[in-house]
């Protein structure tokens, strides 16, 4: 994201916009995904949360953190541990992105270049 603004409140003002927008676009994103691991595995929470931690914080595109199981718990090790369950939450995390980009999909480069 390029801010080639010469007032520090209004690129500080497009900067929150754009953060917003992308914060917007991760919970989408973190919806899909999550829905398509509940029907592989028991949610822990039903909701996507958010974060402050700084790989989420990119202000230009959408960003999840997936926890997949707890490996303080026996039985849930014991599943991350399996191949055939590794290839189902991956399977489910794939699914889940390819259905976020079906309904929001991102702007040609042909497009960004025109918004520049």
């Amino acid at each position: 994201m390029n801010i080639d603004v010469k007032d520090p409140v209004l690129a500080r003002t497009l900067l929150d916009l754009s953060q917003t927008a992308t914060i917007n676009d991760s919970l989408k994103l973190g919806k899909a995904v999550l829905g398509e691991i509940g029907g592989i595995n028991r949610l822990h929470k039903a909701n996507v949360e958010q974060a402050g931690f700084a790989v989420l914080k990119a202000p230009d595109i959408p960003s999840i953190l997936i926890e997949t199981a707890f490996i303080s718990n026996p039985e849930e090790e014991k599943k991350l541990n399996d191949d055939a369950y590794q290839d189902r939450m991956a399977e489910a995390i794939l699914s889940g992105i390819r259905k976020y980009f079906a309904k929001n999909p991102p702007l040609a480069k042909s497009r960004l270049a025109r918004l520049d």
